[in-house]
């Protein structure tokens, strides 16, 4: 494991997540009246919970407004979620003003453009593998795992590993 990676992640405090192409394999799915369905990966849901668990604040960031996003984020504990913002880094400064934290102390996933600008600020800043290739030019660290399969789990386990929870965590399941 890449020891700038590790480093990094020892000081997280707060793991922001993008939605679509991070948690979701990137697809839109529209019904005929209007409504959508998204899929996301229950081993990126477990992960999240496990990475909650560990002491680590979670928030979704994500440029599309759905009731289904807000449903994924109640059942999974996501402490602070919002939605309908492309201004990203805009949103993140006044979240870490609400709880006292710096860029250093937040991990951020995330697969697009939009994405960018808070890869860049935060302290661990990682692209999912089938981000745009731009993206994964420029952050700290690239996810084995596609978006929506995974990747969002590998990234929890990476902060928890770092931090030593990751262990423990899996040694209640024996």
């Amino acid at each position: 494991m890449n020891d700038d990676l590790l480093q990094r992640a020892r000081a997280i405090r707060l793991a922001v997540f993008d939605v679509d192409g991070v948690l979701t394999d990137g697809k839109l799915y529209f019904l005929p009246e209007g409504g959508e369905f998204k899929t996301f990966n229950t081993l990126d849901g477990h992960g999240i919970k496990m990475l909650i668990a560990s002491g680590v604040r979670t928030a979704i960031i994500s440029g599309r407004q759905s009731p289904v996003v807000e449903r994924r984020a109640a059942n999974l504990g996501i402490q602070h979620l919002y939605q309908g913002r492309e201004d990203k880094l805009v949103v993140l400064d006044q979240l870490l003003a609400e709880l006292g934290l710096d860029h250093e102390q937040v991990a951020y996933l995330g697969d697009d453009l939009p994405d960018l600008p808070v890869i860049r600020r935060v302290g661990l800043g990682m692209a999912v593998a089938s981000a745009a290739s731009f993206v994964r030019q420029h952050a700290h660290g690239v996810t084995v795992a596609r978006g929506g399969e995974g990747a969002a789990r590998e990234f929890c386990e990476l902060i928890m590993h770092a931090q030593g929870s990751l262990e423990a965590a899996q040694a209640a399941y024996l």
